[in-house]
C-alpha cells in the first residue's frame, strides 16, 4: 500500500514538471512571437544589414557560401533531403533531448534548461537590435532559395503571417541549439561513441548555409553566445568531456592486481598457522 502510494506520489511529481517544463516553453514561444512582431517592419534595415555582413565575411575571407550551395545543387536529393533536414530536425531533435534528459539525466537537465534559455533570449535580443536578412532572399547576390524552389518549404512571404521571424538570421538558433544538444549528449553519456554526437551541430551548419538560411557570421556568433551561456549558468561541461579518460582503464587494473596477487601467494612458502612459533632445524642449529 505504501509502496502504491509512493508510486503514485512520484508519478504526480512528474506531471508536475512536465506542466512546468511546457509553461516555460510555451512562454519562449510568446517572446518569439512578439519579437518577431517588433522587427516586422524593418524590412529596410534587414537588407542594409545582409549587405553589412556579407561585405565583412568578405574582408575576413570566410568561405563563400554560394560554393556550398552550388555542390549541394548537383543532386535534387540531396537538396531536399537538406530541406526536410532544416524543417523537421531543428525543434523537434532539441524537444526531444530535453524530454531524455529530464527523464534519464535529471541532474543534467537544468544546467542545459538554463542555458538554453539564455542562449535563446540573448539570441531574440539580437534579432530585435540586428534584424538579417538570411542570403534566400539576396538573389541578386545569386543565392537560391532550395525550399521555395525544391521543397519543402518552409517560410512564405517575408511580409506574410507565418509565425517565424525571417528577419532572425542572426544569430542562429539551428547551429546554437544542435551544438547544445550534442555537448549535453556528450557530458550525460559515457559511452566512446558520443563523440559522434558532434556531427548533428556539423550537418545543421552546412544544411543552413547550402540551403541559404544562415551566413557562415550567424553560426560563429551563435557558437560564441552559447559559450558565453554555459559560463553565465556554470554548467558541468569541462569536468563531464574529462570524466570518460580514466574509465576503460579500470577493469583491467583489477584483474591485473589481483592476478599478481594470486601468483604471489602461490609463490610464497607456507608459514603454517598465523601466530605458530617454527622450531629451527638441525642443519640450522
Amino acid at each position: 500500500m505504501l509502496r502504491e502510494v509512493q508510486t503514485a506520489r512520484d508519478r504526480g511529481a512528474v506531471k508536475r514538471r512536465f506542466l512546468h517544463e511546457l509553461l516555460l516553453l510555451g512562454l519562449l514561444f510568446v517572446v518569439y512571437r512578439v519579437g518577431r512582431l517588433l522587427v516586422a517592419g524593418h524590412t529596410r534595415e534587414a537588407f542594409a544589414h545582409a549587405d553589412q555582413v556579407w561585405g565583412l565575411e568578405r574582408r575576413l575571407r570566410l568561405p563563400n557560401e554560394l560554393l556550398l550551395q552550388d555542390a549541394l545543387l548537383h543532386n535534387r536529393g540531396l537538396v531536399e533531403a537538406a530541406n526536410s533536414y532544416y524543417a523537421a530536425v531543428h525543434f523537434p531533435a532539441t524537444v526531444a533531448f530535453l524530454a531524455w534528459l529530464l527523464l534519464r539525466r535529471p541532474q543534467h537537465y537544468f544546467w542545459v534548461r538554463r542555458t538554453i534559455v539564455a542562449l535563446t533570449g540573448a539570441a531574440l535580443a539580437i534579432h530585435m537590435l540586428y534584424p538579417l536578412a538570411p542570403p534566400r532572399l539576396t538573389p541578386e547576390l545569386g543565392f537560391i532559395d532550395t525550399g521555395a524552389v525544391f521543397g519543402p518549404a518552409v517560410y512564405g512571404p517575408p511580409d506574410g503571417g507565418s509565425v517565424a521571424n525571417q528577419f532572425a538570421a542572426m544569430p542562429s538558433l539551428h547551429i546554437g541549439w544542435a551544438l547544445l544538444v550534442a555537448i549535453g549528449l556528450i557530458v550525460a553519456t559515457r559511452t566512446r561513441w558520443r563523440w559522434l554526437w558532434l556531427a548533428h551541430p556539423l550537418v545543421t551548419s552546412a544544411v543552413v548555409v547550402a540551403t541559404a538560411n544562415h551566413y557562415w557570421l550567424d553560426g560563429i556568433v551563435a557558437v560564441g553566445l552559447l559559450g558565453m551561456a554555459l559560463v553565465a549558468v556554470g554548467a558541468p561541461v569541462m569536468p563531464g568531456l574529462r570524466a570518460w579518460q580514466a574509465e576503460p582503464a579500470l577493469p583491467r587494473q583489477r584483474r591485473s592486481t589481483s592476478r599478481s596477487g594470486a601468483n604471489a601467494s602461490s609463490r610464497a612458502p607456507s608459514t603454517g598457522p598465523v601466530g605458530a612459533v617454527r622450531v629451527p632445524t638441525s642443519t640450522e642449529r
